[in-house]
């Protein structure tokens, strides 16, 4: 056969930021394709609804409310998972968030602010998964939400832009290193998608003319089309697959903004 297996069945995800916009959907496509999930979020009222709507599907779902740029709170959060589920074969680190300063705007609080949910979570998160992994027989699956800003150079956003940038290089870094453990490391980076983190920016007809006259596309991403490429990075399909981004951006990057 050469079709490899898209099935999650059985497998066991932890998705950061799962209670909206793409955390959201990339939990209930998870769980579409078999897997139980356990959702992490500062915000435990999010997390309900989505747990509800995995339970729907005939999967397990666990809500963990933490703050993931805490140190204690990801081991804690880890554990937590682990005591339920004896196993984690996936995580997706996808918290993130971004003030757009102009860069002689920016603060020293909102850069400590965007370091630590966008690139310190993610670090945190991966190494206390990647010690399970590690003493796992099949390894696992890790995913880092990145963004074509860590690519090519946007308009506004110089600190969010630094972490995404950064956590491309730290996929590459911990593929590298964690390979001989059967642990994959990859990372998306999406464009525009309709999240209630863009809801208002989308509003703007000329900003979206923008967007649009840079997307080979010509169109706003759906989030259901960030759900395939993390279904196959976590599947056996991408079993060799490691370090690499995959940008789910209708062509953006192909030449910039």
């Amino acid at each position: 056969m050469y079709l490899p297996s898209f099935t999650l069945e059985d497998k066991v995800a932890i998705v950061t930021g799962a209670g909206r916009g793409i955390g959201r959907a990339i939990s209930i496509g998870l769980a579409e394709a078999g897997a139980d999930v356990a959702l992490l979020s500062r915000t435990e009222g999010d997390l309900a609804e989505v747990a509800s709507t995995i339970k729907e599907l005939g999967r397990r779902s666990y809500i963990v409310q933490t703050d993931v740029t805490k140190r204690e709170a990801v081991t804690v959060a880890v554990e937590k998972v682990l005591e339920q589920t004896k196993k984690i074969d996936i995580l997706v680190n996808n918290a993130g968030m971004n003030i757009r300063s102009k860069a002689l705007n920016v603060t020293d609080e909102e850069w400590q602010t965007i370091m630590d949910t966008n690139l310190k979570s993610a670090f945190m998160m991966a190494q206390e998964v990647g010690r399970v992994m590690k003493e796992q027989t099949n390894g696992g699956k890790i995913i880092n939400i990145s963004s074509v800003a860590g690519h090519v150079a946007l308009r506004t956003g110089v600190v969010y832009a630094a972490t995404k940038a950064a956590l491309i290089q730290m996929t590459k870094v911990l593929a590298m290193e964690w390979g001989q453990y059967g642990i994959n490391v990859n990372s998306i980076g999406p464009w525009y998608f309709k999240t209630p983190l863009t809801e208002k920016l989308l509003q703007d007809e000329q900003y979206v003319n923008d967007i649009l006259a840079v997307t080979p596309i010509k169109r706003i991403g759906e989030l259901p089309e960030l759900v395939g490429p993390a279904v196959f990075l976590s599947s056996d399909a991408g079993n060799y697959v490691t370090g690499q981004t995959l940008f789910v951006d209708g062509g953006m990057t192909i030449h910039g903004f």
